[in-house]
């Protein structure tokens, strides 16, 4: 089973948390968090490239020894204020009407390292690499991790209970987001909260923020080296996640945008696509969208288009083969466009459903992009069996929406 702790969150005041709460530190580009900044906001600490005119690279030595001075300003200023006592705390998202109910607490190194933590994606070492620096420097975790696990009824119940009173933090984001925060402090609740994960939870899944997960194993891993004394319950083998029951958990589209046709005109790149799909032009109002696994969306031409792959083509006993990703890789990326490495291919780039279909047409319509190709999303069953075969999933297959907001609490390693 899974190792938790409750933990002392350092967290903005309540009057304060609009002003200091911002989104994670991947979601914006150096430029827009300068644009978006206040003075309270936690960008000044996730990315204090922002600080210097000209912005800087976010590597360079200044931009890091300028994290460790905001965190530890935005603390002497009472802008960011350290529980009494390690509590657990609930955080919901509310989008589209839909609302998830996720709870924050600290998850042990050790599981990661046993493969109890289990992942679905592939890192990079430099993002890695980064992340794990922020951790060193700062000896804390300053934005969550995000984690799913399978629903368990005395938690739900735990959770229904603490979300019924009134929240810490209620607040709505730019992007029309609702977000809910509630503190548990009540002795009892927090001793059953850790023995139900400890004893019945046998593992999380990483939904969002494979780089923070491992960059924190890592950091656990060194502090453990260096400790001669280590006994495995210092709090630096613990790092901060918010974690979902996988019921109320939605994964969005993640599409695909490509810069030309492999030298074929639309006819015969059309023609091409017709020995493993059937391909239809949508004669319906505004964007396609697919509606079943292994039917795709194209966007041609100024056209929309229905492709439904020919049976055969896929295997549905493979976890990773019954993907649409893997599908649309093998059949249409690598066999008429010629791209075999979607990490690393410079003519295709990638587009979270949140967007919306339109951001696809507009990239087409621009004439930045020849075609563009939405999928069926993933199902939270699919990411699940995934992990727990081992196997990875391909490149860019998950998105997660809402983002898990940066600021409500930050976990320090001692």
């Amino acid at each position: 089973m899974v190792r938790v702790k409750p933990f002392a969150a350092v967290r903005p005041p309540r009057e304060i948390v609009t002003e200091v709460a911002a989104p994670p530190y991947d979601v914006l580009n150096s430029e827009e968090a300068f644009r978006q900044a206040g003075e309270k906001s936690l960008l000044h600490i996730t990315k204090p490239e922002i600080d210097f005119d000209p912005i800087l690279p976010d590597h360079d030595q200044r931009v890091y020894d300028r994290a460790v001075k905001n965190f530890a300003d935005w603390q002497s200023r009472g802008w960011l204020v350290q529980d009494a006592k390690p509590c657990y705390y609930v955080y919901a998202q509310t989008m589209d009407v839909r609302t998830q109910y996720g709870l924050v607490l600290c998850a042990h190194t050790d599981d990661y390292a046993e493969g109890k933590i289990k992942k679905h994606e592939l890192t990079r070492k430099d993002k890695e690499d980064d992340r794990m620096i922020h951790v060193r420097i700062q000896n804390a975790n300053i934005e969550p991790v995000f984690f799913a696990y399978k629903d368990n009824a005395v938690l739900n119940e735990i959770v229904a209970k603490a979300s019924a009173g009134e929240p810490e933090y209620s607040f709505v984001d730019e992007n029309g987001f609702g977000h809910d925060f509630w503190v548990i402090t009540d002795d009892e609740v927090i001793d059953t909260i850790t023995r139900e994960f400890t004893g019945k939870v046998d593992a999380f899944y990483v939904a969002d923020g494979h780089h923070r997960t491992a960059a924190a194993a890592r950091v656990g891993a060194e502090k453990r080296a260096q400790n001669p004394d280590h006994t495995g319950n210092e709090e630096y083998n613990y790092f901060m996640a918010v974690c979902f029951p996988e019921s109320q958990l939605k994964i969005i589209d993640y599409n695909r945008v490509v810069k030309d046709l492999n030298g074929l005109s639309e006819e015969e790149f059309l023609k091409a696509l017709e020995a493993d799909f059937e391909v239809k032009v949508y004669e319906g109002e505004g964007e396609f969208r697919p509606e079943r696994l292994h039917q795709f969306s194209m966007y041609l031409g100024g056209r929309w288009y229905s492709l439904d792959t020919r049976d055969g083509r896929y295997d549905d006993a493979d976890p990773i083969g019954v993907l649409d990703v893997t599908v649309l890789s093998s059949l249409v990326l690598d066999k008429i466009l010629g791209i075999k490495d979607l990490r690393t291919d410079k003519r295709i780039d990638f587009v979270g459903g949140i967007r919306g279909l339109g951001e696809l047409s507009r990239r087409v319509d621009s004439g930045e992009m020849k075609v563009a190709f939405a999928l069926y999303p993933v199902s939270m069953k699919q990411l699940t069996d995934i992990a727990d075969s081992g196997k990875i999933m391909p490149p860019k297959t998950t998105w997660f929406e809402p983002k898990l907001r940066s600021g409500l609490a930050i976990h320090k390693l001692a």
